[in-house]
């Protein structure tokens, strides 16, 4: 009988230093980062691009009806600056070349020349009103998703921590459950089991404080070393038993 509980309490050791390592090393597993936000127009960087190429287009629009205004005595040249002009410019409507030559029609000097300039004038203020507050929201919008992010770091940090914590709570309350049984072991007289049991315990109480280190790998191979002179022990050491008496009273 005193054979079979050795033997037991032998193999529980085996079992519980040989779960101690697989609880060690698998800790390695890495937490899975969030994805970082895309890149939107909100950023600045397309619309400024846009912004660019379109006051570049103005500029050389107005540079071209500037240069034909001033050679309106020459109509070749009217002619090719014109074109020019309108190969920055989309195709118009039929109603906006309807409305131009009807105004065409009339007196240079009419108000409706003076109306369309006036009109033409507000538009362009409006636009860049317009593209100065869009301005405006883009760098709000950028200072925002700062903001996010940032709020996302914060809160991921908190999660590790809190998952640190729980992680060690668990080798903790591990750790006190073996030594607890080591202790009962040797105390029955099981000093093999009972040594095993109490270092296994220690062990998994320093995993967390050893994972990362330097320290972490050299523990590991430490416990495996026990589990093969506990294994030895159990498997390869005959134990003292007396011999049973021969004789019959």
């Amino acid at each position: 009988m005193a054979i079979k509980a050795k033997s037991g309490l032998d193999r529980f050791t085996i079992g519980s230093i040989l779960v101690a390592t697989i609880i060690a090393l698998s800790g390695c597993s890495s937490t899975p980062e969030i994805p970082q936000q895309p890149d939107a127009p909100t950023d600045g960087g397309i619309v400024n691009k846009v912004g660019n190429d379109l006051d570049k287009s103005d500029g050389r629009v107005a540079a071209a009806v500037t240069v034909a205004r001033e050679n309106a005595d020459k109509p070749t040249v009217v002619k090719a600056e014109t074109g020019v002009a309108l190969s920055y410019l989309p195709k118009p409507s039929d109603g906006d070349v309807a409305f131009a030559r009807q105004r065409a029609a009339s007196s240079p000097d009419s108000a409706a020349y003076k109306a369309a300039e006036d009109a033409g004038r507000k538009l362009l203020a409006k636009i860049n009103d317009d593209w100065a507050k869009m301005e405006a929201q883009q760098k709000e919008a950028a200072r925002v998703s700062a903001l996010k992010d940032a709020k996302i770091k914060e809160l991921e940090a908190k999660i590790l921590e809190v998952e640190s914590e729980a992680r060690k709570n668990l080798y903790t309350l591990a750790a006190i459950g073996l030594m607890v049984i080591g202790g009962l072991a040797m105390a029955f007289g099981r000093y093999m089991a009972g040594a095993g049991l109490l270092a296994t315990g220690l062990f998994i109480g320093a995993v967390p404080f050893l994972f990362g280190t330097v320290w972490f790998i050299p523990s590991v191979g430490g416990m495996v070393i026990i589990g093969i002179i506990v294994a030895y022990v159990h498997f390869f050491r005959k134990p003292n038993v007396p011999p049973c008496p021969n004789t019959i009273e």
